[in-house]
């Protein structure tokens, strides 16, 4: 078993990562910015400018803000600044309600609000907001993390370098290592991520958000074509949460690496097989930490943004807990992350929107199948593509790809968004 001190250290991570978060984590960090300038401010800003990365901006351009019926910045801004809390972290429009959302439309119909693209800032998730009120002003900068509150811009190098210094360096075997013998009530709490995400899923039902993909699976015509399967039924769950949570509604999700539908991607899929498979208590919790971890893992190589799209990562940590749950050990385990990596390598991010529903679903599709191809002793070989025989090098192999090779890519679909 590991030593206390390693697991400690991991949980640690997993809380730090795994937590709750209501829309879109990219203009939600931006409101809770705001929020941040705000109080610093002591009252209320007449005017907000805020400087953002290229990343932020593309992930914040076209998602609903929940429980608005809007999209984009300028009334997560406004929000943030009327009735956000820091205290809240990603959950800071918590407090919403008709009245406060109608004041939020005034002020932002009153042009006080301006949206820059921040120079020449190599740090893909930056936010920095400047709250002005007669001759007093106030700034609050989130970088590197989307919570994470630095003094200044000139200070970023040496905050991320701490960060990076102070977490624990994960490979595939730890991280499996953990999941399936840490003692269980140490990790018990990853079935937050259940209740959160699996609640998201049923709550979508009792609307029509973003493109309705999740329910349009669950309709008779689709089920014609995809059966009444546990395939067609994780997709659609998955999918589901998804689809509410792009699409604005007021539903708080458990996200993973600064990320909502990367939280969903890890979770669902996961508790929709044990359900049907009828696994235990014991190994769903045991699958659902192996799954939120190996993202976690991938991620301290690519980095919270980048070109990759997120569910390829969460997909690939979904398909580890998946084929866990069929009863793989750590072959199983290495054999289904090669195939993925082999499948969904380069997919791209073109920012947080209701179509994201649709990645996601590629995403766990192949999850579930890169797993029943792991289990029949199947797996992409070293001779093809991208793949090393050794898994860890895979995953570096693919994370280099997302975080230095598809830096073009990032830039022109960022350009292709704004000159539409």
């Amino acid at each position: 078993m590991i030593d206390k001190k390693t697991r400690d250290s991991i949980i640690s991570l997993v809380h730090q990562e795994v937590v709750p978060a209501i829309g879109c984590t990219e203009p939600m960090a931006v409101a809770l910015c705001t929020a941040k300038a705000t109080e610093r401010l002591g009252c209320r800003p007449e005017k907000i400018e805020t400087f953002l990365s290229a990343n932020i901006l593309k992930n914040a351009m076209g998602v609903g803000i929940p429980g608005t019926g809007m999209v984009g910045l300028p009334i997560a801004i406004a929000l943030g600044a009327l009735i956000g809390k820091s205290e809240y972290r990603l959950e800071v429009l918590k407090d919403l309600t008709p009245e406060s959302l109608e004041a939020g439309k005034e002020y932002v119909s009153e042009d006080r609000i301006a949206i820059s693209l921040k120079e020449n800032m190599a740090e893909k998730l930056y936010v920095e907001v400047h709250c002005m009120a007669g001759d007093k002003t106030s700034t609050a900068i989130i970088a590197g993390s989307h919570t994470r509150f630095i003094d200044d811009s000139n200070s970023l190098a040496a905050e991320s370098q701490l960060v990076e210094d102070e977490e624990i360096a994960l490979n595939l075997r730890l991280v499996y290592d953990f999941a399936t013998t840490a003692p269980l009530d140490e990790i018990r709490f990853i079935m937050e991520a259940r209740n959160y995400n699996m609640n998201a899923a049923r709550e979508a039902l009792k609307g029509n958000y973003g493109h309705n993909l999740g329910k349009t699976i669950d309709r008779p015509l689709s089920k014609g074509i995809f059966g009444n399967s546990i395939f067609s039924h994780i997709i659609s769950r998955t999918a589901s949460a998804c689809d509410a949570r792009m699409g604005g509604a007021m539903i708080p999700v458990m996200s993973n690496s600064g990320s909502g539908n990367q939280g969903i991607c890890a979770t669902n899929p996961v508790c929709v097989y044990a359900k049907e498979n009828e696994n235990t208590e014991e190994e769903l919790i045991r699958a659902l930490m192996l799954s939120h971890l190996t993202a976690i893992y991938i991620k301290q190589s690519l980095g919270k943004l980048s070109a990759l799209c997120g569910c390829v990562v969460a997909s690939i940590g979904s398909s580890c807990g998946i084929t866990y749950l069929m009863g793989g050990q750590y072959d199983h385990i290495c054999r289904a992350v090669k195939n993925m990596i082999a499948n969904l390598t380069g997919m791209i991010c073109d920012g947080a929107k209701p179509a994201c529903s649709l990645k996601i679903t590629s995403g766990v599709s192949t999850a579930v199948l890169s797993a029943l191809l792991s289990m029949e002793g199947k797996c992409v070989s070293s001779a093809e593509g991208i793949v090393d025989d050794d898994v860890d090098k895979s995953i570096k192999n693919l994370t280099s790809i997302g975080a230095d090779g598809m830096g073009v890519t990032d830039d022109m679909v960022l350009n292709i968004m704004t000159s539409k």
